[in-house]
C-alpha cells in the first residue's frame, strides 16, 4: 500500500520505521521546525530527521487542513494515512481521502484516556495498566472505531519517561500488525463505549504544582507522572525546586507535630517530607538554576534541613 505518515515527536519515530517495512511511504507530514535551546536555533522534528535519512519527501504545513494542502494530499492519492502524535486535527475531507482510511496509534487503552497526554495521566491517576490502541480516525477526538490493542503493566515506581519508551516500541509493533490485517481484509472494528471514556487534558506548569496537603501516594504519582515533562515543583523560601523521583516512605516517622510540606528527616539518600497523609521520600531534585541531582547530594550540600517547610 502507498502510505502517508503524519507524526512529530520521538514517540512516532519507531512507528515510521516499522511502517516502511510493510508499506511504501510516499510522504511524511510533520510539524514545522521550531527554535530550541539558548541560541534559539531552528530544530527539525524527530520524525523529519528520520524521514530525511530514508529519503522520504517531507511536508511541514502550519495547518494541514487548508484547501491548498488538502489538494496536495489528494494529488498524492495515498491508500492509507497513518497518524501518530502528529499534533494537528485532520478535517473530514482529509479523512475521506485514502481508500483504507486514516489510522491512529494512541498511547492508551481506549476509550480510556482520550486526548493529548494519556501516558502522563495514567500514572498521575495511579493506574495499574495501560497500553496502545490502533483505531480508525473520525471527526471526534480519539473516538473512532478501535482495531487492535496491546497491554502494559504500570509498576509502582515507573515514570512517564519509562512508560513512554515502552509504549513507543509497542505502538510500532501494533501498527505493523494493524496494517497487515487491513491489507488482508481481516481487521475487525470495535465501537468505543463513550460511557467508559475520560479525557487526558494537556499539561502545563501549574499541573506540577505540589499541594502537600495531598497524600504521599498521590504526590508520588504526580512526581513520577510528570517525569520528564513538565516536572512537579514546589517552593521553599521563595525559590522553586523541581522534584524528579520519590517514593512513599516505608519507615514509620513521627509526624504528630509536623505540618504538610515540612522536612521531617534528612539522611544519606535524601530527605523526607510530611504530607496530608503519610510521608514522601525525595530521591532526586533540581534546585533553582542547577541540574537535577540525587537528593543525597542535595542534602550533603546543605540544600535543606529538618524543619524547613515547602509551601503548599
Amino acid at each position: 500500500m502507498k502510505a502517508i505518515f503524519m507524526g512529530t515527536p520521538d514517540f512516532a519515530v519507531p512507528c515510521l520505521k516499522s511502517l516502511c517495512d510493510v508499506a511504501e511511504v510516499i510522504a511524511v507530514i510533520t510539524q514545522p521546525d521550531k527554535p530550541k535551546g539558548r541560541g534559539k536555533k531552528m530544530q527539525p522534528t524527530p520524525v523529519k530527521v528520520e524521514a530525511l535519512e530514508r529519503n522520504i519527501p517531507v511536508y511541514q504545513p502550519e495547518k494541514v487542513k487548508t484547501p491548498e494542502f488538502t489538494a496536495k494530499l489528494k494529488e498524492m492519492a495515498p491508500d492509507i494515512i497513518i497518524v501518530v502524535a502528529f499534533g494537528q486535527i485532520l478535517s473530514q475531507e482529509i479523512l475521506d481521502i485514502p481508500k483504507y482510511g486514516c489510522v491512529n496509534v494512541h498511547a492508551s487503552l481506549l476509550p480510556r484516556y482520550r486526548g493529548a497526554a494519556p501516558i502522563h495521566w495514567c500514572i498521575i491517576n495511579g493506574e495499574k495498566e495501560t497500553g496502545v490502541t490502533t483505531m480508525y480516525m473520525n471527526a471526534g477526538l480519539d473516538t473512532g472505531d478501535m482495531l487492535l490493542k496491546s497491554h502494559v503493566d504500570i509498576t509502582p515506581e515507573m515514570t512517564t519517561a519509562e512508560l513512554h519508551d515502552i509504549l513507543m516500541e509497542q505502538g510500532a509493533g501494533l501498527l505493523v500488525e494493524t496494517v497487515k490485517q487491513i491489507e488482508a481484509g481481516t481487521i475487525k472494528r470495535e465501537k468505543q463505549d463513550d460511557s467508559l471514556s475520560n479525557y487526558a487534558k494537556m499539561l502545563n506548569k501549574e499541573t506540577g504544582h505540589i499541594n502537600w496537603n495531598e497524600s504521599a501516594e498521590k504526590l508520588h504519582n504526580l512526581i513520577r507522572g510528570l517525569n520528564s515533562y513538565p516536572v512537579a515543583w514546589s517552593t521553599l523560601n521563595g525559590n522553586a525546586y523541581k522534584f524528579w523521583l520519590s517514593k512513599v516512605a516505608e519507615n514509620s516517622y513521627d509526624v504528630s507535630s509536623a505540618k504538610p510540606g515540612q522536612v521531617i528527616a534528612v539522611h544519606k539518600k535524601g530527605f523526607a517530607v510530611a504530607t496530608g497523609d503519610g510521608v514522601l521520600e525525595i530521591l532526586e531534585i533540581q534546585p533553582p538554576s542547577k541540574k537535577r541531582m540525587s537528593a543525597g547530594d542535595f542534602v550533603r550540600g546543605h540544600g535543606v534541613s529538618e524543619g524547613d517547610c515547602f509551601e503548599c
